[in-house]
């Protein structure tokens, strides 16, 4: 049950990522622009556009382990743990993190995502 409303939590985590870096490029950029194809997109002249943008694709690179084993753990019926509570929160609070530049706290952030991700491979590996 923990680990489906964390799949579900890491959804609308995505949403949350998503517009904030659309909503940072809307302020950086304009309206006219979103609607565009961003061929010859500008370099952003602030710090949050270009740091939204990164959080997000940080955001994907990680999301896509999280689920895999997320759902395996779902599939075999052996949820239970506090790593995908873990990593959910990390990633929460990555996102300002990143975003208001707080250097190292974002990096603890990102290792503490990560040690949640491996208590949950460890969690599949002792089935």
């Amino acid at each position: 049950m923990s680990e489906l409303l964390c799949l579900e939590l890491s959804v609308v985590l995505w949403f949350v990522y998503l517009f904030t870096q659309i909503l940072t490029s809307r302020a950086e950029f304009g309206d006219a622009w979103l609607f565009t194809p961003r061929d010859d997109a500008p370099a952003p002249k602030g710090l949050a556009c270009g740091r939204a943008k990164r959080a997000l694709a940080n955001y994907i690179e990680n999301w896509v382990p999280f689920v895999a084993v997320d759902l395996a753990l779902i599939a075999t019926h052996h949820a239970g743990s506090w790593g995908a509570w873990i990593w959910v929160i990390a990633r929460l609070v990555y996102l300002p993190a990143y975003v208001l530049g707080w250097i190292y706290v974002r990096t603890a952030l990102w290792a503490i995502g990560l040690i949640g991700l491996l208590m949950m491979l460890v969690q599949l590996a002792l089935l």
